[in-house]
């Protein structure tokens, strides 16, 4: 990317007051030209829009000031937006030529041009221009006195027309606050899918009227009302966020089954009896809303016709509520258990020619198209829904890898070559917490797949997916932001934009100003630290999770019976996220030194050994009135011993075998206290 930044800015004459390094635009637009110059911003600073665009320009230029005021604490005299052309002679003209609706295919695109007296916002949509104002926010600066936005010109477009977040609310229910909030940070970061999983094993969370056990039954009153859904679209629409609500169905069907146990697949066979009375035949199983993590067996009954008219009174009720194209029904990780063991969905799977489990799972998604189809929306779902047999109007959503025995990438290669279009998410599994790294390299393009124009028009683009099995209200926010904004990036952006440093840059502001729209991601870890420190001194807590990070993928909950949903989520690996902070300083400080060990080198190294000694000993004293601080102290001691010995090595005084010292150093590759790994072992490992 550097190179790219060069072409960017190759105009800038030697005078000009803002440079590249003083941008943080994120997603980075499209072409950045900065000239010499600034608009300075004053109380006189007001709006003006033109052209036919929807009524929700308004609502978002109301916004717009508002966060402007906040940040620059000028009291605007402009206050709310109500109609066009009201200030025909505003700094600030925006002009849109229509209308734009909230769906796929539609033109994002803005152009922003700032003069030291006027800036123009052009789109061909207000979606544009809500986009364009994300990064004029973005663009301004200030001195010791004043704010002011630099002379520049932009020209923007995304990439890929879906940009997503999949929040689940079905293992942890998600209060409306938080789903308002993660759909402003969305608009934030240009992105304009909100992928809604509502029903799982875990819960049924949507009311309904005809079908009241769903959440008298499934939900454990934790649900949300049909007002307040429409009242969630309303808000996402008025920002450009198209919802896709999911409903997840054959499999996960714990929760559904819980309050209908008639269409479930599993029989129980009655057997037994007396002389005089002989008992044979089949009872209807009894289900229960499942409090684990992990997949399970109780699926929807595809040979029982009642299945299907359950679900299609269910889509009778809930695709009203929604006014997106697009339904999402799941299709995910059915195992096939229960089929396999019913007699009757054996003999239906021979009468209808199904040599397969999955060619049985094609026929159940294809009775349902129709049905959503009545109500103008399209059938989406995971991976498994692809069989030869499946409708070409399906979009076939990617999510496995090499973790789950498929090859990064390979089913969405599979779908487009086979005419569908794709969604991926393989490589965006935020909840897993892997590094930001990871997910911001990785394309939805696969490299070298030799794919035809038309194939990669079906790439659609990719989705962030935040599982919640290990997420509550408190803690959400941290496992979506600020990663999903680097993840916007890659979906909105060039495809040669991937300077990692640089990003990682941009995203330190970014992440603060996320705060603004209510995200909780930084002030939430200190409400846990508090927590953990019995209202005691955080320092050392804070400072030792800057060097720790949960467990990633699948192993901080073991086999997914560690933690229940009714588990306390207020731990010392709750306030702990990937790409520790003091991780990346410690090891970039370990390569400078090892190029060269010049004293001032050396010292970088020595604070960081320093500081972790004497973080131990605030630990040891604050858990004297913190049991909660108690489980780390293993970890915290394994890098105190290591740093003693490493501030020897660097000394040349250590006395110990270099296998010994191997060993001590070894022991801060462990994964075994309090659900997290120290992140500085690879670091460590180099100085021996």
């Amino acid at each position: 990317m550097k190179y790219l930044f060069v072409l960017l800015f190759a105009g800038i004459s030697a005078g000009a007051q803002v440079q590249k390094e003083q941008l943080n635009l994120m997603p980075w637009p499209q072409n950045v030209v900065i000239n010499d110059g600034n608009f300075n911003l004053n109380k006189n600073f007001k709006v003006n829009i033109t052209g036919n665009p929807n009524p929700r320009i308004f609502g978002g230029v109301t916004r717009f000031l508002r966060r402007l005021d906040g940040r620059t604490g000028i009291f605007f005299e402009q206050g709310f937006i109500e109609k066009l052309n009201e200030v025909p002679n505003a700094e600030l003209q925006i002009n849109c030529t229509k209308s734009g609706k909230i769906g796929l295919y539609e033109d994002e695109s803005y152009h922003l041009d700032i003069a030291s007296n006027k800036i123009t916002l052009n789109a061909s949509s207000d979606l544009g221009a809500l986009h364009g104002l994300e990064t004029l926010l973005q663009m301004l600066q200030n001195n010791s006195k004043s704010f002011y936005f630099p002379v520049s010109k932009i020209s923007d477009f995304p990439r890929f027309t879906w940009r997503g977040l999949m929040m689940d609310v079905s293992r942890h229910f998600q209060p409306i606050d938080v789903v308002k909030r993660n759909i402003d940070a969305l608009a934030a970061m240009k992105m304009n899918v909100f992928h809604w999983h509502l029903v799982d094993d875990q819960g049924w969370r949507i009311e309904m009227k005809k079908h009241p056990k769903f959440t008298q039954l499934a939900s454990d009153g934790m649900y949300y009302t049909q007002e307040e859904i429409k009242n969630i679209v309303k808000y996402a629409d008025e920002r450009g966020i198209l919802i896709v609500p999911e409903i997840d169905v054959p499999g996960h069907g714990s929760a559904i089954l819980t309050a209908y146990p008639e269409i479930g697949s599993k029989v129980i066979t009655l057997t037994g009896g007396t002389s005089e009375k002989n008992i044979q035949g089949t009872a209807i199983a009894t289900y229960g809303i499942e409090r684990n993590a992990g997949i399970f067996s109780p699926t929807l009954d595809p040979s029982n016709p009642k299945t299907y008219q359950l679900l299609s009174e269910v889509f009778d009720e809930v695709c009203p509520l929604f006014s997106g194209a697009y339904f999402h029904i799941g299709g995910d990780e059915n195992e096939g258990k229960d089929w396999d063991a019913n007699p009757k969905i054996q003999e239906f799977k021979k009468k209808h020619n199904l040599k397969t489990n999955h060619e049985l799972q094609t026929y159940f998604t294809m009775q349902l198209a129709p049905m959503l189809k009545k109500h103008g929306k399209q059938l989406m779902g995971w991976e498994e829904i692809l069989t030869k047999d499946l409708s070409k109007e399906a979009i076939v959503h990617s999510w496995r890898g090499p973790n789950e025995g498929m090859p990064a990438g390979q089913s969405l290669v599979d779908a487009v070559k086979k005419g569908y279009k794709t969604v991926l998410s393989n490589g965006y599994y935020i909840d897993l917490m892997y590094p930001i790294a990871s997910h911001y390299l990785n394309d939805p393009m696969p490299k070298g797949a030799n794919l035809t124009n038309d194939e990669k028009a079906r790439i659609l683009g990719g989705e962030a997916t935040m599982w919640t099995e290990l997420a509550t209200p408190t803690t959400i926010d941290s496992r979506i932001w600020p990663r999903t904004a680097a993840i916007a990036e890659r979906l909105w952006s060039a495809e040669d934009v991937v300077d990692v440093e640089n990003m990682r840059k941009r995203l330190e502001n970014i992440s603060f100003r996320l705060e603004e729209l209510g995200i909780t991601h930084i002030r939430n870890k200190d409400v846990i630290l508090r927590n953990i420190a019995n209202n005691q001194d955080i320092k050392s807590l804070e400072e030792f999770s800057n060097v720790s990070e949960p467990l990633k993928g699948y192993t901080r909950n073991k086999g997914g019976t560690e933690y229940q949903m009714y588990s306390p989520f207020t731990l010392f690996a709750d306030a702990c996220g990937p790409d520790a902070k003091d991780a990346l300083a410690f090891d970039a400080a370990v390569s400078q030194y090892l190029a060269n060990k010049s004293a001032d080198n050396k010292a970088k190294v020595v604070a960081f050994f320093t500081k972790w000694i004497a973080v131990h000993k605030g630990l040891t004293e604050l858990s004297n009135n913190a049991p909660l601080v108690q489980p780390i102290l293993p970890l915290s001691k394994k890098l105190n011993d290591a740093s003693q010995e490493l501030l020897l090595v660097l000394d040349n005084k250590s006395t110990l075998a270099p296998a010994d010292l191997k060993k001590l150093i070894e022991q801060c590759n462990t994964k075994d206290h309090a659900d997290v790994e120290l992140s500085v072992y690879e670091s460590l490992k180099k100085l021996i």
